[in-house]
């Protein structure tokens, strides 16, 4: 195993930014051969390739993920989630509760990449905690039922 950590630190080290992505110049082909065959050789310059492209894939989601976290936290506060559930709102419940589900699995996801501090998560958890008690309104209440106001909380 060392041995092949060995060779995709060359690589890294030896590889180039080029029109297909990373690439190594025939310099670095002909002092890797020295000691490593061209399918090995291949084989790290791809690792290394995929490495980068997650790295880059992993910081563009924690980026977006902080702003829909801070977006979508907007709608936790009692009067903002009152005017969701109102439809005075841009979107509809349903559509902020599809985002909310994503954006919790993203984050979770997250948890074994992030480095240094998470992003404020206190006004998306008080969203994921009114849009629950929004389904469990629901489940309680038959199709026929009415609600007053003061029955929602309202």
């Amino acid at each position: 195993m060392g041995r092949i950590v060995d060779l995709c630190g060359e690589v890294a080290a030896a590889a180039e930014e080029g029109g297909e992505g990373l690439v190594l110049s025939p310099e670095a082909w002909d002092r890797l051969r020295e000691d490593w065959k061209d399918d090995e050789i291949e084989d790290a310059l791809s690792f290394v390739r995929d490495s980068l492209l997650q790295g880059e894939l992993v910081d563009a989601a924690d980026s977006l993920s902080a702003e829909l976290l801070t977006l979508l936290g907007s709608f936790g506060t009692a009067a903002t989630f009152a005017k969701l559930e109102a439809g005075e709102a841009r979107f509809s419940v349903e559509i902020i509760a599809r985002l909310a589900r994503r954006v919790a699995r993203i984050e979770e996801a997250l948890q074994g990449f992030r480095e240094g501090d998470k992003p404020d998560h206190r006004g998306f958890s008080a969203l994921q905690t009114r849009l629950m008690d929004v389904g469990i309104e629901k489940a309680m209440w038959g199709p026929d039922d009415e609600q007053t106001e003061e029955e929602r909380g309202h």
